[in-house]
C-alpha cells in the first residue's frame, strides 16, 4: 500500500523552496503535466476567495502558502489578468523582476510580480498586509503561460508603522460630548469660588421654597418663649452698653406686647 507523503509527520520539515525551485521544478513540471511525485502545491483559483481564507485551503504551509493559479484574462482590456476578489483586488507594485539560475546567470527562468491586496474597489481601496508573489514562465518559453505559481503571505508590520498608526489615532479630534456630558464638564470647569456661589444660590432657592416660620399654637409652647430681661448677668454694666443694645433691651416692641398678651 502506497502512503501519501503528506500524511507523514516529519519532525522539523518546512516547505520553503527557492525561487529557482519554484520555476524550474514545480511550475515547469506542472505545465508539462509531470507534476505527480509530491503534490504539495494545490491547484486553485485564488481570486474567488479573500486572502485571509487561503491559508486553510492550502495543502501545506505555516507562514507562506503556495497555489497553482489559472490566469483569468479580462476581455477587451488588453488581455490583462483579472485579479478582483469578492471584497477587494490585488494591485501590482513596481515592475516584474527577472529570475535567473544561480548556477547559470545567463539562463532566464521566469518572472516575478509582487502584488498587494486592497479591500474595496479600484481605483480606491484600503491597503492591507497581504502580499502575493506571482511566478510565471518567461515570454520566450514555448510552454503554455495559462498557469502561474503564487505564493501568499502576510507582511509583518514594523514597529515604525505601528507607531505611525498610533500617532494618527491620537491626532484625530475627539468626538463631541453628549448634552449630559457637556453639562457635567461645564460644572467641573467652574472655579472653587464660583462653585461656592452656585451652592449658596442653590440653598437660597431651596430655602425660598420652604414654608415660612409660624408661631406655635398652645399655651404650653408659648410659655417657654421669653424675651431677655434687663437684669441678666451677661450685661450688668450699664456704662458698657451700646446705645443700640440699650434701645433694644429697654424699648418695648410690638412683638413683646403680643407675646405678653398671649401669656
Amino acid at each position: 500500500m502506497e502512503m501519501n507523503p503528506l500524511e507523514l509527520e516529519l519532525p522539523g520539515f518546512r516547505f520553503h523552496p527557492t525561487e529557482e525551485e519554484l520555476l524550474e521544478f514545480y511550475l515547469k513540471k506542472m505545465v508539462l503535466g509531470k507534476y505527480t511525485c509530491f503534490e504539495v502545491i494545490g491547484f486553485l483559483n485564488i481570486y474567488l476567495y479573500d486572502p485571509w481564507i487561503l491559508p486553510e485551503m492550502s495543502k501545506i504551509g505555516e507562514r507562506e502558502w503556495y497555489f497553482f493559479v489559472p490566469r483569468n484574462k479580462k476581455l477587451g482590456n488588453g488581455g490583462r489578468p483579472n485579479r478582483t476578489t469578492k471584497n477587494g483586488f490585488w494591485k501590482a507594485t513596481g515592475s516584474d523582476r527577472k529570475i535567473f539560475s544561480l548556477s547559470d546567470t545567463n539562463k532566464h527562468l521566469g518572472l516575478k510580480k509582487t502584488l498587494v491586496f486592497y479591500q474595496g474597489r479600484a481605483p480606491g481601496g484600503q491597503k492591507t498586509d497581504w502580499v502575493m508573489s506571482e511566478y510565471r514562465l518567461p515570454d520566450s518559453c514555448p510552454l503554455s503561460k495559462d498557469i502561474v505559481l503564487c505564493k501568499i503571505y502576510r507582511k509583518a508590520t514594523s514597529i515604525k508603522v505601528l507607531e505611525q498608526r498610533a500617532a494618527m489615532e491620537e491626532a484625530q479630534p475627539p468626538s463631541p460630548p453628549t448634552s449630559t456630558q457637556s453639562q457635567h464638564l461645564d460644572f467641573l470647569a467652574l472655579s472653587p469660588m464660583r462653585l461656592g456661589h452656585v451652592a449658596s444660590c442653590t440653598k437660597d432657592s431651596q430655602a425660598s421654597k420652604e414654608p415660612t416660620l409660624k408661631l406655635p399654637t398652645g399655651s404650653k409652647e408659648l410659655s417657654e418663649l421669653r424675651l431677655p430681661k434687663t437684669d441678666m448677668g451677661w450685661c450688668q454694666d450699664s456704662q458698657s452698653r451700646s446705645p443700640w443694645l440699650q434701645d433694644l433691651l429697654f424699648t418695648p416692641s410690638p412683638c413683646a406686647n403680643v407675646l405678653n398678651f398671649l401669656d
